[in-house]
Parts: structure tokens; C-alpha cells; sequence
């Protein structure tokens, strides 16, 4: 199926909603049967059939029937977090005693279910340096069963490589997990790679607004039944019909929103790169990018989150830069039509994000969908500004 036709097309059934262009919502909390007989059997077949919205919609089904096909997998599952369809996946393949392989450097919700929430019920977590794949290897156990990856992550951007990492999961009998919110699914498929459950950020580029919450988890069908009849119904991390709806609007233009901010992105780091008041540029598609050609094996194209070290000799003076940007707002999450910034350097007064690993002259950049020439003078001038400090 080509792009076009899952995102346009692809389980629109138009005329059981009297030929309505756009779906309906199906703002509902459950479904009345007919009969006692009817009852039973939607009762039985929740995951497929409408019955209660805790557990099936036809807006969110819709959602799932097209996320599944864009990223190669057989079904997919719609949270109402991407770290609830993260902890969804992880929980899923675990019990007391055993162990996880996770990269190190996740998102931060991530890293605080590996080593906070998963600890209090006698699972433990490895965390490893993903660039070298043996890495994952050197730290299985016995009682390992999950190695996580999240290729490239969302401060940093190293990359793990995901052939080599699958194949070592394989070799050991283990489920692989992966976030793949930075790429989406149309420019890095790892089901395709050999990857069992894939997380995204629904927040993100999926729903590419800033207006509405998502997560979404694809894998096969197997897998995404037995998440469906534990995890997502018992925890109840569900979204509701009308951010799933949201997120199908989000999904219509998401070609043509990717591939503007790609552009984009690469004008503004190629200006950054070569800026004097710029320390260090993390993205892994600039040539000198230690991982450059990895990169261009797994990713089909960039995305437009990166970041910077600006050369500031004070957290006041990192502050003075972006305090100065007049295109950026000052905002978390990314993946959406605006142009975000958040300095790390905000990180350090708070108790849950507390992250001493990143330093305070980082500034998390999210490219837009402005024009770059717009961006690069609103960069040039708070870097200015900056100095002046």
C-alpha cells in the first residue's frame, strides 16, 4: 500500500457515515446490542468490535487500522500517552525477577519507569551505551527478557544499530521494544528491521497541531491481543475519540509537514554548524556526525528535532539566548507546525526531570514549519544577544 492511500483512504468506509468526507467521531462511551446473544459475542471480540470506548471505537480503530499499516506491522493500539503505550509494551513481557536492556539517555518517562517504577516490583534495568550494539549483548542475563531501544533519542541523538541489536535479541530468545517517535514511521520502518513492538509519541509529528496527547503501539497481531486483554484494559491508558480524531486529521498532511521541516531543519543546522557562538550541533545527519552513515542506512530522511551547546559562559547567558528568540516559544514536547525551544538549563531546578546528564548550555531545538530564513535570522540575533549578556 503507498502512503497516500493509507492515510487517505484506508479504512474509510464513507458510506456507513453517509458519504461524510472527513469520519465521524464516535464520541461515545459504549455500545448497545440487540440482544443478550449479541452482547456476548461483541463481549467476547472487544479487541475488534465496538462494545465499550475503554476498549474499542470506530474513530480510534480507524487510527489504529492506518498507524499499523504505516508502520509494516500486523495491528496497532492507541494510548493516551506515548509513555503509556511505552509502559504498556515493557510490562507486557515482563514479571518479578526479570531483567531489561535499555539504552541509555531515554525519554525521560522512559528512563523513570526503567529505574524507578519497574524496581519496585523486583525487575531490574541495565542501562547501555546503544552506539556499540555488544553493548546490549555484554549485559543480558539469564532472567533478561526485553532489550529497549530508542534510535536516535530526543536530547542527544545517538543511534543504535537496529539490524545488529534485533539480531541479538534473536539469538536470545528476547522481545525487542523501540520508540521511534523522531523518525515516524515514513522515514524509519524497524518492524521492517526486525523490531517486535514499536512506541511513538502520538503528541508528536503524528498528530503534528500542539492539541492533542497521544501514544501508539504497533506490532503483531498476537502481541497486540495480549497487551489489549491486560495492560491497556486493566491500566487504562486509553485515548479519547476525539484526540483520536485529531490525530487522523494530523495524519493527513504528515508527508507534506515532514518533509518541509526536514528541508528545513537541515538550512538551520547547516547555519548553526558553522556559527561561532555555537559549541557543539547534535544531529545525526551532519557529515562529521559520528554516526552519519547509520543514519542514512536506517532513515530514510531527518527529522526536525535537534540540538545545541550554545558557547555561554553563564546558565544567564544560555537563558539570555533564549530569552531573546522571538520565532522559537519556550515550550516541552515537539513535532508540531511551531518552532519550540527548551534549554536544559531549565531541567536542573526540578525535582522529577532533574537531568545532571545534559549540560546547562543545551537548548533542545523543534523545527517548524516557518521559513528558514525567518529561523536563521531569529538564531543569529539571540546568539548576539547572547554575547552581549
Amino acid at each position: 500500500m503507498d502512503i497516500s492511500y493509507i492515510i487517505n483512504e484506508l479504512g474509510e468506509d464513507r458510506a456507513s457515515y453517509l458519504n461524510s468526507v472527513a469520519p465521524p467521531i464516535f464520541q461515545t462511551a459504549m455500545f448497545s446490542s440487540n440482544t443478550v446473544a449479541e452482547m456476548r459475542e461483541l463481549l467476547q471480540y472487544e479487541a475488534e468490535r465496538p462494545f465499550y470506548t475503554r476498549g474499542n471505537n470506530p474513530t480510534t480503530d480507524l487510527l489504529r487500522k492506518k498507524m499499523a499499516a504505516l508502520e509494516k506491522a500486523e495491528d496497532a493500539l492507541i494510548f493516551g500517552s506515548g509513555s503509556a503505550a511505552i509502559a504498556a509494551a515493557v510490562l507486557a513481557q515482563l514479571q518479578t525477577g526479570d531483567h531489561v536492556v535499555c539504552v541509555k539517555k531515554p525519554y525521560s518517562w522512559t528512563n523513570k519507569l526503567m529505574t524507578v517504577f519497574l524496581p519496585r516490583f523486583g525487575i531490574e534495568t541495565t542501562l547501555v551505551d546503544g552506539t556499540d550494539a555488544a553493548n546490549y549483548e555484554r549485559a543480558i542475563r539469564p532472567s533478561t527478557k526485553v532489550l529497549y531501544l530508542e534510535s536516535p533519542n530526543s536530547w542527544t541523538y545517538e543511534l543504535q544499530d537496529i539490524e545488529a541489536v534485533v539480531k541479538i535479541a534473536k539469538k536470545h530468545g528476547l522481545v525487542t521494544v523501540m520508540d521511534n517517535s523522531w523518525a515516524t514511521p515514513l522515514y524509519q520502518t524497524p518492524i521492517e528491521m526486525g523490531i517486535d513492538l514499536v512506541a511513538h509519541s502520538g503528541t508528536k509529528y503524528i498528530a503534528g497541531h500542539s492539541d492533542a496527547v497521544a501514544g501508539i503501539l504497533c506490532g503483531s497481531q498476537a502481541m497486540m491481543r495480549k497487551i489489549f486483554a491486560s495492560e491497556y484494559m486493566a491500566l487504562g491508558g486509553i485515548i479519547s475519540p476525539f484526540n483520536a480524531w485529531l490525530l487522523l486529521r494530523g495524519l493527513r498532511t504528515l508527508p507534506t509537514r515532514m518533509e518541509r521541516v526536514s528541508q528545513t531543519t537541515e538550512k538551520v543546522v547547516a547555519f548553526l554548524d558553522q556559527h561561532p557562538l555555537v559549541e557543539k550541533v547534535y544531529f545525526p545527519f551532519l557529515e562529521h556526525h559520528p554516526q552519519y552513515e547509520l543514519a542514512k542506512k536506517q532513515m530514510k530522511k531527518p527529522s526536525g528535532l535537534f540540538s545545541i551547546q550554545v558557547k555561554a559562559d553563564t546558565i544567564e547567558q544560555a537563558e539570555a539566548f533564549c530569552n531573546h528568540l522571538n520565532r522559537f516559544l519556550l515550550a516541552v514536547s515537539w513535532g508540531a507546525y511551531e518552532s519550540l525551544i527548551f534549554p536544559a538549563c531549565t531541567l536542573y531546578a526540578s525535582e522529577i526531570y532533574k537531568s545532571p546528564d545534559l549540560p546547562w548550555n543545551m537548548v533542545r531545538i523543534s523545527i517548524g514549519l516557518d521559513e528558514p530564513d525567518v529561523l536563521i535570522n531569529d538564531l543569529a540575533q539571540a546568539l548576539e544577544a547572547m554575547q552581549k549578556a
